[in-house]
């Protein structure tokens, strides 16, 4: 890729960061360029809602929560996607196949979606194999997962440091109804724990400035430089095979395919987070859509029905 490539995609990028607050939540649905206030807090809408799409599903001897972070607990990085689908496409583009930004904007899309939840540099490498079959010579995917990177604390930057000086609260940057959701369970007795595709030195702090991490007693977990070292794959059976946890007994908590497809093929209970960035007061048709196709067996828009949730995963217990 040439200077005038990464030049171009620049200039488009600093257009869209332009048209949005200095810490703008912006919807994440593919095609949705809707963007929103800051502030989550104090939101209006339609009441929330709880759907259990498999009969009989619950969680009643569940020992263990296991939970994703952006998107699930977290609004911090929310619009994430309006920041990597432009830069992609964008670089693909310049490459001049006679593909549309339509049809590129599509095919970015499917990917992302399908390896959300997943360590970033997963996207990063499925970027950089379209860049080379289209007859590109593509970067190091490491180099393309930095460059997002740089992009999307351009557009987060205001968010964290409001957050570290006391400007904001956490409950303005977190999924409504998820801190009373986290001290339920913890009440009823599980262990819970914390993981994220999101490099780990970021989201530990991104979950202490929420002011959430002193619930997950399992530990809190992120990507690391050697992304084969960990995953959530690898948390599920680290947690199988070195506590006498059975597959069953682990419900999860996400809004990507990763998370609620690892608990769901060792037998547990998933719960998919179908909310539609930022006001998280509605179902998300597209995600819901998705969640359900790799196995979710709740979904909800947001935490606000705790009371509701609860009672449907542990009613017997």
């Amino acid at each position: 890729m040439g200077i005038l490539a990464v030049d171009r995609m620049t200039k488009t990028a600093s257009k869209k960061l332009a048209g949005t607050t200095r810490s703008g939540l912006t919807t994440p649905g593919p095609g949705n360029k809707a963007t929103a206030p800051d502030r989550v807090g104090g939101r209006a809408g339609p009441a929330p809602a709880m759907e259990q799409v498999r009969p009989g599903a619950s969680a009643t001897r569940a020992r263990v929560a296991l939970f994703d972070f952006d998107g699930t607990l977290s609004l911090i990085r929310s619009g994430w996607v309006d920041v990597m689908v432009p830069m992609m496409v964008e670089i693909l583009l310049d490459l001049d196949t006679g593909e549309s930004e339509q049809e590129l904007t599509s095919l970015v899309q499917e990917f992302v979606w399908r390896l959300t939840g997943k360590e970033t540099i997963y996207q990063m490498m499925e970027f950089a194999a379209h860049v080379t079959k289209r007859g590109g010579r593509a970067l190091d995917p490491l180099e393309y997962k930095r460059m997002y990177l740089d992009r999307l604390w351009t557009k987060i930057r205001g968010r964290v440091e409001d957050l570290r000086s006391g400007h904001a609260t956490p409950e303005q940057y977190l999924v409504p109804g998820a801190r009373q959701l986290l001290e339920r369970l913890k009440a009823q007795g599980l262990r819970l724990y914390l993981a994220s595709g999101t490099d780990e030195v970021y989201m530990k702090e991104e979950a202490r400035l929420l002011d959430v991490s002193r619930y997950f007693d399992g530990g809190v977990y992120g990507a690391l430089d050697d992304y084969k070292s960990f995953s959530k794959k690898i948390l599920v059976q680290r947690i199988l095979s070195q506590t006498d946890v059975r597959g069953e007994e682990i419900v999860g908590f996400g809004d990507g395919y990763v998370e609620i497809e690892e608990v769901k093929l060792v037998g547990g209970t998933a719960v998919g987070v179908a909310t539609r960035e930022p006001e998280c007061r509605a179902i998300d048709d597209w995600k819901r859509e998705r969640l359900i196709g790799v196995g979710a067996d709740f979904i909800v828009p947001n935490f606000l029905g705790h009371a509701e949730l609860m009672e449907a995963l542990f009613a017997s217990r």
